[in-house]
């Protein structure tokens, strides 16, 4: 990946002289609009030789595949070819982390790209040729282990370009042909579980059987099949009769047309189709996936080749492209504030206070938190004068939502909330395999949530055309309040996830802590490395909902992932200018006002129940240094070492208390001084912990009566 700081959101035009490109085809060559399609493209090059999405200064393969796939149908050669070549092979979302499973779609893109752009694939043999049948996805995220459709077909779909035979694919001839619908259509269930078909699942296996035979099967009724998604305006959505989430889209729209032209037929409203796609151009010269969205670089591949299909690309030449939205002005008084979502809710209430003082978080979501640690975390907050709000983040796990014909997916409960909130009971718990529906779901688990002022939050899910339905749902009538892209587990969801970008400015972007571990202290690589801004008057509950109903909103992540970088998610260029005019308020790297702490330095007593190493009576002194953390919360190696520890002026010699792993990671190491006959009174305590980088002393007192 290529990293960089700070590029504006939507950059400078890159030096492109279109008038020196030399047409590739017979074809005379496209004029008029389509060199502001070629403009736009080339605002997302960046440094490296790859593509980028608008809002991001880390080039990606998917918009990369895309961009390369607009100037293939526009007939137009790629400016730097060779160097956009090496990016693409080089640059599959593993190399920013390994994948938790394959996901095949990605090989797929590399591939097709690398032959667009006339480059040898043959390196991709061995592998893609390893493939001979769909990989089971995992069970603890779809229940019955169906696997992703878009993403195994991509095996199939690579096999011609790379020159390697049909024989030995029966496994997957199997699949598709128990995946099809008596109407024709395909999805990612079987056809004996029920559910309709979907428009992306069957284009996609269309094309695999035109590569593994069977096209002709049931040809006429998937024609009247297709034929009936297209809606009245002229766009498609994703199958005739949607329960919800039926909106037009230009993913389906292009999915519908080139299925129709694969099986040589055409929509029944031929024109409108036309009409709808050239209505998504947008001033900059992109395409949206909705009319009146943002351009996006897929988007924009998807419009060009849903016009190719029908035969209707010359038209980009004159379309009538939208207007530029008014620039969205951020009212003046608005300050950057730091909300943790899903961060610690278990373990040391007086270590998370610690934490939040230190890093100047204002709002802190603690995870599945009992009602009594928050009262605790509130508690410690008060007497130590931190300005802290602690609500209720929580994952419950258990929930099942099943979508016909797509699977019963795990990760669709995650919500935030007041503390205090009556927000309805979650509707399962850890273990239970019981699913409900998507309507059940709102009706359940949503509608009160609401109620008591809470919002559910997206966090993941590989299943593009499942995830669609949902956040677009969404967008029609409330629901996912926000998308989850930095995250304990994934360095960044729109990696593994690139189709997230559709929702950029309609559904905000934020970061998710997903906390891990028994304690807080053991997670602060994850507290410290990314968070989530937003814009208010105040560091209030309502405020931060305000601001989600803005947009006002950008998740933040520098850490050993960036290498050193600062990643950012935002709406709109507005919100993105106006966080990044005032980071001297947020950030927290080279800057002493808002550092990670090298020392906890807690006063234990009996009645800290919470708390690891309180004593039967009188009082126990901890010590926890700064280690570096695995994303576990484990402690992996010691960033900070005790000097001394002093009491009311003398050293006192603490005992080293640690708990460690057979893998030589620890869950515990603190220095503890057990003190069950201290007088009572007032007490002054103090340590010094040395940083091990930079030999500087860290210094932390304590005031405390007994």
């Amino acid at each position: 990946m290529s990293h960089a700081t700070h590029a504006p959101e939507e950059p400078p035009l890159a030096r492109l002289d279109l008038s020196r490109l030399v047409h590739a085809a017979a074809r005379a060559p496209l004029a008029g609009e389509t060199e502001a399609v070629l403009s736009y493209l080339e605002t997302l090059r960046r440094p490296g030789g790859g593509y980028a999405f608008a809002d991001q200064e880390r080039s990606h393969l998917t918009p990369t595949f895309a961009v390369i796939g607009c100037y293939r149908l526009l007939q137009m050669p790629v400016p730097r070819a060779a160097e956009v070549a090496a990016y693409v092979r080089a640059n599959h979302p593993r190399e920013l982390k390994k994948l938790e499973q394959e996901r095949r779609v990605f090989e797929f893109q590399q591939v097709q790209a690398l032959a667009w752009l006339g480059e040898d694939v043959s390196a991709f043999r061995a592998t893609i040729g390893a493939w001979k049948e769909p990989m089971v996805y995992l069970k603890q995220y779809e229940q019955h282990g169906y696997p992703v459709l878009q993403s195994e077909l991509g095996a199939v779909l690579a096999r011609p370009l790379l020159g390697l035979p049909v024989e030995g694919l029966g496994a997957y001839t199997s699949y598709l042909a128990a995946r099809r619908r008596a109407n024709g259509s395909f999805n990612n269930t079987l056809a004996a579980d029920g559910g309709d078909g979907h428009v992306m699942n069957t284009w996609w296996s269309l094309q695999a059987l035109r590569i593994l035979g069977g096209l002709e099967e049931r040809k006429t009724e998937t024609i009247a099949w297709l034929q009936d998604c297209q809606r009245e305006q002229g766009g498609f959505t994703f199958q005739p009769k949607p329960e919800f989430g039926g909106v037009d889209d230009v993913a389906y729209t292009r999915a519908g047309l080139r299925s129709l032209q694969l099986l040589g037929a055409k929509p029944r409203e031929l024109a409108a189709a036309a009409n709808y796609v050239r209505s998504l151009a947008n001033a900059d010269g992109g395409f949206s996936d909705r009319p009146g969205w943002q351009s996006n670089p897929l988007a924009t591949f998807y419009a060009l080749d849903a016009l190719d299909a029908i035969g209707a690309l010359d038209s980009v030449a004159t379309v009538k492209r939208r207007p530029a939205p008014a620039r969205g002005e951020i009212p003046s008084g608005l300050r950057v504030f730091t909300i943790q979502i899903q961060a610690h809710g278990q373990g040391s209430p007086h270590d998370a206070v610690e934490l939040a003082r230190s890093l100047k978080i204002d709002l802190w979501g603690a995870k599945n938190a009992k009602p009594e640690w928050i009262a605790r975390a509130r508690a410690v907050a008060t007497a130590r004068s931190v300005p802290i709000t602690f609500f209720a983040a929580n994952e419950e796990y258990g929930t099942w939502v099943n979508i016909p014909g797509l699977g019963t997916y795990s990760h669709t409960s995650d919500l935030i909330a007041p503390a205090d909130a009556d927000i309805g009971p979650a509707l399962a718990q850890r273990g239970n395999t019981t699913a409900v529906t998507w309507p059940e779901f709102r009706e359940r688990r949503l509608a009160p949530l609401e109620r008591g002022g809470g919002r559910l939050v997206w966090q993941f899910g590989e299943n593009e055309e499942l995830v669609r339905m949902l956040l677009d749902d969404s967008v029609e009538r409330r629901g996912f309040a926000a998308i989850s892209t930095f995250h304990f587990g994934n360095p960044d969801f729109t990696n593994t996830e690139p189709f997230l970008n559709r929702w950029r400015g309609k559904i905000p972007f934020i970061a998710l802590q997903d906390a891990h571990g028994p304690e807080p202290w053991w997670f602060s690589d994850m507290t410290t490395g990314f968070r989530t801004l937003f814009l208010g008057t105040e560091p209030t509950w309502d405020s931060w909902l305000r601001a989600l109903r803005e947009g006002w909103v950008v998740p933040v992540r520098r850490d050993q992932w960036t290498r050193g970088q600062t990643w950012m998610h935002g709406g709109s260029k507005a919100v993105l200018d106006h966080v990044r005019s005032r980071e001297r308020e947020w950030r927290w790297w080279d800057n002493a006002a808002a550092v990670r702490p090298m020392v906890s330095l807690a006063v234990l007593k009996p009645e800290d129940e919470l708390e690891a190493g309180r004593p039967e009576r009188g009082v126990l002194l901890r010590v926890r240094c700064a280690w570096e953390n695995n994303p576990q919360g484990l402690a992996r190696q010691p960033i900070s070492e005790l000097v001394r520890l002093t009491l009311d002026g003398r050293d006192v010699s603490p005992v080293l208390v640690e708990r460690k792993r057979a893998n030589g990671l620890y869950d515990d190491n603190a220095h503890h001084l057990a003190l069950p006959d201290l007088p009572s009174g007032s007490h002054r305590t103090t340590v010094v912990v040395r940083v091990l980088a930079s030999r500087q002393e860290v210094t932390q007192t304590v005031d405390f009566t007994v």
